[in-house]
């Protein structure tokens, strides 16, 4: 990838210097939220996969939420567990680029996920007799590799057009990982049409999917109160609450973090916004779908109980052949 830049080949990442003295807390902590976060999501993508009650579009969709978590905190939380152990917390050029443009093309993926699954609530909810025909496996497939497509395009433009920024001053980002604002306040020269290209491409993502959401929401809503009976009703909106609140705990911080026109920012501000939806909304969401949905508990206790009667199963066998023996 050409650039201009010749001084800066690597970025140091400040992170919360307030906190560097309890960097190994910090690493326990932290270490701690990435190993729930990984197994909650391996559970529940495995949960899917295994159990036959659980095919159906609307798991198929939680299934592949929870495999893009895993990703979306892959990119990140590593670099950010080695920095809190290692004096010197540098990060090469290239990586760096590579970090920002993984983030944000797992980040747009997850939106147009988000979408994907408010639209088959509207679907299952406002239209349940066409739903089974339009909603079929294959559509669902699709839809799923529409969204990773999608979102894997959209940060191409930013980080060509950051790329070929010249970076011949400081090269400390003040925050917690590669991102495009604090990198584009490291430049050298006149960043607008960088912030000018990031807002129309962050306010598409956003404003554009959050808007499909909340319009999906309100149809929904709307069917939900015609139902006549308040189990129906119930039964109803139970199945869209967990969708609901991921939606507005993801999007709240990423649209008061990414649509702006300026690079005057609270880096601060930032930095604990970041810490929000790059760490710990991805540890909620495993727990929002496990804690709020019966037919994943239920799932979940099938599995364990079926694992619990083969290894009983496995252990009586090879008693009766040490018997034997």
């Amino acid at each position: 990838m050409e650039r201009w830049n010749t001084t800066v080949t690597e970025f140091i990442l400040v992170g919360f210097p307030t906190l560097y003295g309890y960097g190994p807390l910090l690493f326990a902590c932290l270490l701690l939220v990435y190993i729930l976060t990984i197994a909650g999501n391996v559970i529940i993508f495995v949960l899917v996969r295994l159990d036959s009650r659980l095919h159906t579009p609307m798991y198929f969709f939680i299934s592949i939420l929870s495999f893009l978590e895993i990703w979306y905190t892959a990119v990140t939380i590593p670099k950010m567990l080695i920095n809190l152990l290692v004096p010197r917390k540098s990060i090469h050029f290239n990586s760096c680029l590579l970090q920002t443009y993984f983030f944000h093309s797992l980040g747009a993926s997850e939106c147009y996920l988000l979408t994907t699954m408010a639209y088959d609530r509207y679907l299952a909810i406002c239209h349940p007799l066409y739903y089974p025909s339009i909603m079929n496996s294959s559509m669902t497939l699709k839809l799923v590799v529409a969204c990773f497509s999608l979102g894997f395009l959209c940060p191409i433009a930013e980080v060509i057009l950051i790329s070929r920024l010249p970076f011949c001053g400081s090269n400390e980002i003040q925050h917690i990982f590669c991102d495009f604002p604090p990198l584009l306040s490291l430049a050298c020269t006149d960043t607008y049409i960088n912030v000018l290209a990031d807002f129309v491409i962050n306010s598409f993502i956003i404003l554009v999917t959050f808007t499909f959401i909340m319009i999906s929401y309100i149809k929904i809503i709307i069917a939900i109160l015609k139902i006549r009976t308040s189990t129906g009703r119930i039964k109803a909106f139970s199945t869209c609450v967990a969708h609901l609140t991921v939606v507005l705990l993801f999007f709240t911080c990423i649209v008061f973090m990414y649509v702006r026109l300026t690079k005057s920012y609270s880096l601060y501000y930032d930095r604990v916004l970041a810490v929000i939806y790059s760490v710990l909304t991805p540890i909620l969401n495993p727990f929002i779908y496990s804690l709020r949905n019966k037919e994943i508990r239920l799932a979940l206790k099938r599995l364990c109980t079926k694992f619990i009667s083969n290894s009983v199963t496995e252990q009586k066998f090879e008693l009766d052949i040490g018997i034997l023996g």
